[in-house]
Formats: C-alpha cells, sequence, structure tokens
C-alpha cells in the first residue's frame, strides 16, 4: 500500500479509473456531465480525477494544489495526454485564488480530512460554485478502520493496523516512533488526526453554510478499493448509515453531492 503512494503515476491511474467509473455516473444523477460543463478541482494532486472530465470534452477544466511537486506531475503526465493542455494547473493556496473563476462541477476527493477549519473552508469555497452547479466531496471519516491515514506508513506493520490513529495522541506517537517512523512522516499522521472529520460534524457544517446535501452514498467497501485491491464496492447498508456511531467506525468514505441554496431575502 505504501509503495502504490510512492509511485505517483500509478496513483494517478487509479484516480482516473475510479473517477469514471463511480464519481461521474455519482455527479451525473444530480446534473449531467457533458462536454458544455466546467471543473474545478481543489487539492487536485497530480490531476488523476480529471482525466475523465478531459476525455468527455468538458470545456474549462482547472486544478488547484498547495503542492508545486505535485502540479508539476500533473503537467508533466498531461504532456503525454491528447489535449492535456487545456487543462489549466495551479501551485496555490484556494484561499488566495480569489480570481479562479466559477465553474459548473467542484471536486474534492480525500481532501477534506487534510483540512484546517472544514466549516470556514467550506464557505469559503462555495464563491466558486456556479448558480445550479454541483460541490462533489468525498471523504473518511475520520473513525473508520484507517482514517488516520496509516496505510502510508513505512512500517509494513503499522501500514496494515486498523484503528490505531484512535490511541491517546500521546500513545500514537510513540507507537508510530518505535515502529521507525520518521519526524516527518509522524508530523503529517499527527496533523491529520487534528484535521479528522465525522460524518455529523460534516453535514451540520454543509447545512450551517447554506447548502443542500442533494444525494450522499455511505461506502461499506470504498469504490477506489475496487482498482487497488480487486475488492467489489460495497454501499453501508442503510439502516446502518442511520446509526450516527456506528456509521462513523465503518463507513470507509461518504460521497456528497452539495448543492448552494439560495439565501432567502428577509
Amino acid at each position: 500500500m505504501h509503495d502504490r503512494h510512492n509511485n505517483r503515476e500509478l496513483y494517478f491511474r487509479e484516480q482516473a479509473h475510479t473517477t469514471s467509473r463511480y464519481v461521474i455516473p455519482f455527479i451525473n444523477s444530480i446534473l449531467p456531465v457533458t462536454n458544455s460543463l466546467s471543473v474545478l478541482e481543489i487539492g487536485c494532486g497530480e490531476g488523476g480525477n480529471l482525466l475523465p472530465f478531459l476525455e468527455i470534452g468538458c470545456f474549462s477544466i482547472a486544478g488547484i494544489d498547495l503542492s508545486e511537486n505535485k502540479i508539476e506531475n500533473a503537467r508533466s503526465f498531461y504532456s503525454a495526454v491528447p489535449g492535456g493542455d487545456r487543462i489549466k494547473f495551479t501551485a496555490a493556496d484556494i484561499y488566495d485564488s480569489d480570481s479562479a473563476g466559477t465553474f459548473d462541477i467542484i471536486m474534492m476527493r480525500d481532501v477534506l480530512e487534510h483540512i484546517h477549519d472544514q466549516e470556514k473552508f467550506i464557505g469559503f469555497v462555495k464563491r466558486f460554485l456556479n448558480p445550479g452547479g454541483v460541490l462533489f466531496i468525498a471523504f473518511p471519516p475520520w473513525n473508520n478502520p484507517f482514517g488516520g491515514h496509516q496505510q502510508m506508513c513505512d512500517s509494513r506493520v503499522l501500514s496494515k493496523m486498523p484503528w490505531i490513529h484512535l490511541l491517546p495522541r500521546r500513545a500514537y506517537t510513540r507507537l508510530l516512533s518505535s515502529a521507525g517512523e520518521s519526524p516527518a512522516r509522524i508530523e503529517g499522521l499527527l496533523e491529520i488526526k487534528d484535521t479528522g472529520i465525522n460524518i455529523g460534524r460534516f453535514e451540520k457544517a454543509i447545512k450551517k453554510e447554506g447548502f443542500l446535501i442533494a444525494k450522499k452514498s455511505l461506502w461499506l467497501i470504498n469504490p477506489n478499493f475496487e482498482i487497488k485491491f480487486g475488492l467489489r464496492p460495497r454501499r453501508l447498508p442503510q439502516f446502518l448509515g442511520g446509526i450516527p456511531f456506528l456509521r462513523n467506525f465503518i463507513a470507509t468514505t461518504g460521497y456528497y453531492n452539495i448543492i448552494s441554496v439560495p439565501r432567502r431575502e428577509p
């Protein structure tokens, strides 16, 4: 699993596969994805999620990410893709990108759990969404077996141990250190411990910021596990999804289509 995160081109292809097979059909149920639409991905990394939108022919596609290295990788990967130069990649903080324009689809896949003050962020993103547009967000609930992203550990043992991220901070730090994880790796995993978010808090933030959940799907087996591990994706049974405490521990990801609700004038 760790090798997969180091092989960025493989990760690019896996992202493209899952977005083509699962994300776009999910968005399609609310807003048909056609070549007349514009798309922005926040936290795009190398841009694998954007490849299916390019293949559909969406007329305007953009990706933004904090990492200059990942953006350089994206430009390199797309230099070999027909029409890849149509995608505008930017290495920047989204908070510094007020002039980025507006889009019909904004997507954030496995990004929200890395962001500080998610409530503020969700409210900020609204300015980039066209009227009638869709904000697609997918994220792993913090309490799920690998919600701490410990699969990225260098230790082959820790990378396969579920729920260890739920240990108290000091005990978790000691475990990571004793297994030989680097200070940089430990710092990154502890930051995820600070920013992890669960379903209830996410949905509360959406409502507070004037969004409406148009469609959601909680997954017992993440759609991305199909290309990674050969597992057939499975949605969380509805009755389990209705139990707030339990769903956070067993849902490996949540898919959300979110639309902006116009505020009523007093």
